[in-house]
């Protein structure tokens, strides 16, 4: 869709997990340096080829939009380009990793999914609810001075809106704590509200899906490779998954041999 080069498209991933883990980290920003100069030179070069020779893709497009006699500036053209990468190597990704991890967590609700797969899309929207893969929005400023709940909020404080935190709220949730993939009433956040909305979900949700689907239909016997409370949070300001840990962090049961299993990697590819 972007137009990246097969051969690149490895480095995206690296350059979004550098630059989303120094999101809230002074130092990790520091370290990150390097890598996101080396992103923003890439892009450069890149932006270039699509203004001297278009092609199909979104790049192109927006290297060539014009409205009204003008075009995006090149800060512009970097701030788009990274949107789009992020939101499908860090936000999609995390939701289909939560909502992997949701059902190891909840063998009763994985086990209901396997029987009735029909529950395929009330379970995505249940996993954007349940583990948030964007925790908070970007900050906000206040346009006016607002008081609520006692706190005044004057013109001009910035304003972070905590997303996993308003979807876990007991006055729009019944047992919101609990997952639960019949979820009648479900009117999470988790891709924003109003003007915000996320303009990928509908992509993001038929992913999930589909790659959900795909997994727990192939693979009947996946499981976690490492206990769970060896699984820690990353610490990001922006989004929500598992660190990394060494080791496989799933095994597979084979079906054909109850005590054969194989560790998976971070590395490994379905």
């Amino acid at each position: 869709m972007l137009g990246i080069p097969l051969d690149d498209r490895m480095k995206f991933r690296d350059w979004s997990n550098a630059i989303v883990d120094a999101s809230n980290h002074p130092e990790k920003m520091r370290q990150a340096v390097p890598q996101i100069k080396e992103f923003v030179a890439y892009l450069s070069d890149l932006i270039e080829n699509r203004r001297r020779y278009p092609a199909e893709d979104l790049i192109s497009g927006l290297v060539h939009a014009e409205a009204e006699g003008e075009k995006l500036t090149e800060k512009e053209l970097y701030a788009m380009i990274f949107l789009l990468i992020v939101a499908g190597h860090e936000t999609t990704v995390n939701l289909i990793g939560n909502g992997v991890l949701a059902l190891f967590e909840n063998p009763e609700q994985l086990e209901l999914l396997k029987n009735h797969p029909e529950w395929m899309p009330s379970a995505v929207e249940e996993f954007l609810r349940y583990y948030s893969p964007v925790e908070f929005a970007t900050n906000r400023f206040a346009g006016k001075e607002v008081t609520m709940h006692g706190q005044t909020i004057k013109r001009g404080d910035m304003v972070l809106v905590a997303l996993a935190s308003a979807n876990r709220d007991p006055r729009q949730f019944a047992d919101p704590n609990r997952l639960d993939i019949t979820r009648k009433h479900n009117p999470h956040i988790g891709f924003g509200y109003g003007i915000h909305y996320c303009l990928g979900a509908p992509l993001a949700r038929l992913e999930a899906k589909i790659a959900i689907s795909t997994l727990i239909k192939r693979i009947p016997g996946l499981a976690l490779g490492v206990p769970r409370k060896q699984l820690e949070w990353r610490s990001s300001f922006l989004d929500a998954r598992t660190e990394d840990v060494s080791g496989g962090l799933l095994r597979v049961l084979a079906p054909f041999n109850k005590g054969l299993c194989w560790e998976v990697s971070k590395n490994d590819r379905f």
